[in-house]
């Protein structure tokens, strides 16, 4: 069906100047990959955010790829993810030969905390994944403080997070990985896809442009002639005395250049999106069975805006939403213990009940940059009228 505002696959627009780099860098990039505008996307990003290194890659999937393959698991090793959070954040990891271990969620937040972690953590767990989904920080310094008492590696998710700050520090900056995304739903996204991996390791940053690119390398000697035996050398990047496979995660110049661009506004989008997000949860505080989590500062970009209907009620608002005022509100986040495919792969037990009572009971409300102040109106006014009429 067609909706008066829908749940678009865009998360914004694009400035005629940043339309421009995009022209410029079409016209002038040479080679279209791993160039200028890549190098140049990696230092601007690295001092956006307060990071020592930072690789671009293809898409945020991508860098959990090589995040999976850096932890380098033995078998019986177990990570931690929470059952609440998007598909790429888990499966890359089972995909390297780790048990997956869910974890629940905070209720209020919404996202893992070190308590909700700890009831997992074993003798085989080696690494936690801490997504700060819906673009709320997760509480890093009490992770990081779990995952040092028990020698812990952490990949945080921050595909959501885009400029989230948690006591003083960006997100992404505390663990050992931290992963970040540009894809098309995202604050600011490069074309649809584009992601970072951002590293503190300096070993570790050694191996990544090679773990990215195929391998590629340069010969370890100086050559008579320049083609002989080959433009460039393969071998593999090693990490701890063990060698690993290479991949191809290149991210274009193209997406790389407006990724540098956008980086300029990327603090001005979450601004907007969250004083949107307020004024919409406030102007709704008087209808007490429609549930948000409200943060006032910079630990939250309002990537999503989502809340719990209570008393069993979210498939009915849901249904009003679309079927009388023409607003496609969704869910997300089935928590990955119930599909067919980590079932099969014998991940489909988990005991979080609090995820699961939040899924239930979510919806997530169509809120993209590119909405118009008459749209949020009408989204407001809607939501209002559908909650007088069902009495909540």
């Amino acid at each position: 069906m067609e909706f008066k505002i829908p749940f678009s696959g865009r998360a914004h627009d694009y400035t005629e100047e940043e339309i421009d780099t995009v022209v410029t860098a079409m016209k002038s990039a040479n080679p279209l990959t791993q160039g200028k505008y890549l190098h140049a996307f990696e230092e601007k990003f690295c001092d956006y955010i307060g990071a020592k290194y930072a690789f671009a890659v293809s898409n945020a999937t991508a860098a959990l790829e090589i995040a999976a393959q850096l932890c380098q698991f033995e078998s019986g090793d177990e990570i931690v993810i929470p059952s609440h959070t998007f598909t790429s954040s888990a499966y890359p990891f089972a995909k390297k030969g780790a048990r997956l271990v869910w974890a629940d969620i905070d209720p209020k937040t919404r996202v893992v905390t070190a308590e909700t972690l700890s009831r997992k953590i074993t003798k085989n767990t080696r690494a936690m994944v801490v997504p700060h989904l819906y673009g709320y920080g997760a509480d890093m310094p009490a992770i990081m403080d779990l995952a040092k008492k028990h020698d812990l590696l952490v990949i945080e998710d921050a595909a959501q997070a885009m400029g989230v700050e948690i006591e003083g520090n960006k997100s992404g900056t505390f663990s050992d990985f931290g992963v970040f995304s540009f894809h098309s739903h995202k604050n600011i996204t490069t074309l649809g896809e584009g992601g970072i991996l951002v590293v503190k390791d300096e070993e570790i940053a050694k191996v990544i442009p090679l773990l990215r690119h195929n391998g590629h390398c340069a010969f370890p000697y100086t050559r008579k002639d320049y083609w002989i035996p080959a433009m460039g050398n393969l071998d593999f990047p090693r990490i701890h005395g063990k060698d690993l496979w290479p991949n191809n995660y290149c991210l274009g110049e193209i997406e790389c250049a407006l990724g540098a661009k956008l980086l300029d506004r990327v603090d001005q989008i979450n601004l907007e999106k969250r004083n949107r997000a307020l004024y919409f949860i406030d102007a709704l505080v008087n209808f007490p069975m429609l549930e948000f989590h409200r943060e006032d500062s910079v630990r939250h970009n309002y990537h999503l805006l989502a809340a719990r209907i209570l008393n069993g009620q979210r498939d009915n608002f849901i249904r009003k939403m679309a079927l009388e005022k023409g607003i496609q509100c969704v869910v997300q986040y089935y928590p990955l213990n119930r599909y067919p495919l980590y079932q099969q792969a014998g991940f489909g037990v988990a005991d979080c009940p609090d995820a699961d009572e939040f899924f239930d009971n979510m919806v997530s409300f169509p809120f993209h940059h590119w909405l118009s102040d008459e749209d949020m109106d009408y989204l407001l006014t809607s939501t209002r009228e559908v909650l007088e009429s069902m009495e909540l």
